[in-house]
């Protein structure tokens, strides 16, 4: 991947009213961060497309947290009103964010040993 040019201020203020104030919507942080209207969102969006990208990554590390407590109160009192809803959206969020579960394989033999074959020889 190639480095990614630094931001202008106006690109800046644009991300930032993207994951803020304007709540995703692009036409909306564009008039926050001074773009024209006569400026296109597909303009204004693909070059710091990479930015956007990682601040929606940032976004899901920082909330994070706050999915693992929701998970943790439905833990605590399943009969919560909407907890099969919290516990989906908690879910989503932190497999986005990279917390996922670890799956382990054990296998044993009838000794409790594990042997490892050498590959058939062919007659």
């Amino acid at each position: 991947m190639s480095e990614k040019k630094p931001l202008t201020e106006r690109q800046e203020s644009l991300i930032n009213a993207l994951m803020g104030e304007a709540n995703g919507d692009f036409r909306a942080a564009m008039r926050l961060a001074g773009y024209s209207e006569h400026t296109t969102v597909k303009e204004a969006i693909t070059p710091i497309r990479d930015h956007i990208v990682d601040a929606a990554q940032t976004m899901m590390a920082m909330n994070a947290p706050k999915a693992a407590a929701s998970l943790a109160g439905v833990f605590y009192d399943p009969s919560a009103l909407g907890a099969r809803n919290i516990v989906a959206a908690a879910k989503e969020v932190l497999d986005r964010a990279g917390v996922v579960k670890r799956e382990q394989l054990e296998v044993k033999g009838p000794e409790g040993g594990i042997f490892i074959l050498p590959p058939k020889q062919e007659a």
